[in-house]
């Protein structure tokens, strides 16, 4: 599958922009999966305007390849999808050596998705050279989405000339950005331009400390005497699996009416956002309750029942609930708690 067999209306969409949320697994009390508020979350995503849907990610766990449900979780999205009629871009997660995310690919394309995430966690070992050529490889099955992650949660660092290089594979669609490091983040951006790929490759931010900013932000990076204007388009984020359609009303406000606030009005929504998901992923505890937080959220709202995980002994970090009960004291506005319960029967229907 190549670039060029995404239906054009899906891939103008995708290129302008917007919320791509990271889909969680919805499990009952004894931790197997639950189709019908897995089937609720992928209805509240595309009801409150996400254009997309990244299933298979980190937020949808990636225990889900162990336990048999990697295919199921992938097909329940596609059907939902199918059937909601806004026909929104397919992501799904692919990692593992270059065996397995081939694999993956192919189940992905079997489904109908547009694009693999392309995840590189635990390939660390592997030199930069061979780690393009298993993206190419991967990029032989159908349309990659790059994925820059950050160390601390597995992640490695990468160089601007591997992002050049990446760049160039005539099948990468899009690349998220996702180091948590600006220096990191400007090297995505020059190795898109020195490939001469910015027209072909959409960038999405991943960088939870700095949402709002990347989006904002023109980058105007040099190139043949001149300077070549480069954006994030969207975002394909975690933080966006919960109140989506606040999401949604921002990501609409800073494409097409970022004039509305001031700069400095911009850059408190910047440093608001990020003291929101500094809570939802708990950085007080190095990540431990990101998922759990999440499920949090949502199991207030009735789309879970509860916040289980495939692996018992992940929950929220110590303090972490105390800390999202102060933040939705303190700022009720950042909920869409009003939308979920107005739509929550009939996406549990």
């Amino acid at each position: 599958m190549l670039i060029s067999d995404i239906p054009q209306d899906v891939l103008a969409r995708f290129r302008r922009g917007g919320v791509i949320p990271a889909h969680p697994l919805a499990l009952t009390a004894a931790r197997v999966l639950d189709a019908r508020r897995q089937r609720a979350l992928s209805r509240y995503y595309l009801d409150a305007g996400a254009i997309g849907l990244a299933v298979g990610v980190h937020t949808t766990q990636f225990a889900i390849r162990q336990q048999g449900l990697y295919a199921r979780v992938l097909e329940l999205a596609a059907e939902e999808a199918e059937a909601h009629g806004s026909r929104p871009f397919l992501v799904g997660g692919v990692m593992g050596r270059t065996d397995q995310a081939v694999a993956e690919a192919e189940t992905a394309r079997a489904l109908g998705y547009h694009a693999v995430l392309l995840g590189l966690a635990g390939l660390n070992d592997v030199a930069e050279d061979a780690l393009v050529d298993h993206c190419r490889a991967v990029a032989a099955t159908m349309p990659v989405f790059g994925f820059y992650l950050q160390p601390a949660v597995g992640g490695r660092r990468l160089s601007r000339n591997f992002w050049e290089q990446f760049a160039a594979i005539e099948n990468v669609v899009a690349i998220k950005a996702a180091p948590f490091n600006r220096y990191h983040t400007l090297d995505v951006v020059h190795g898109v331009v020195a490939a001469s790929a910015e027209d072909r490759v959409t960038l999405y931010t991943g960088n939870d400390d700095h949402i709002v900013a990347d989006l904002l932000t023109e980058f105007r990076i040099p190139r043949d005497g001149g300077a070549v204007p480069v954006r994030f388009r969207g975002g394909l984020l975690g933080h966006w699996c919960v109140w989506t359609r606040k999401a949604v009303e921002l990501m609409e406000e800073i494409r097409d009416r970022p004039e509305a606030r001031s700069v400095s009005e911009w850059l408190a929504m910047d440093a608001l956002t990020t003291e929101a998901n500094g809570v939802l992923f708990d950085v007080e505890n190095d990540f431990v309750g990101c998922i759990a937080a999440l499920h949090e959220v949502l199991r207030r709202q009735g789309l879970l029942e509860g916040t289980w995980c495939l692996d018992p002994d992940e929950a929220m970090g110590p303090g972490q609930e105390a800390r999202l009960d102060r933040l939705l004291s303190e700022h009720p506005e950042l909920t869409d708690d009003a939308f979920v319960a107005a739509n929550l029967d009939r996406w549990l229907g």
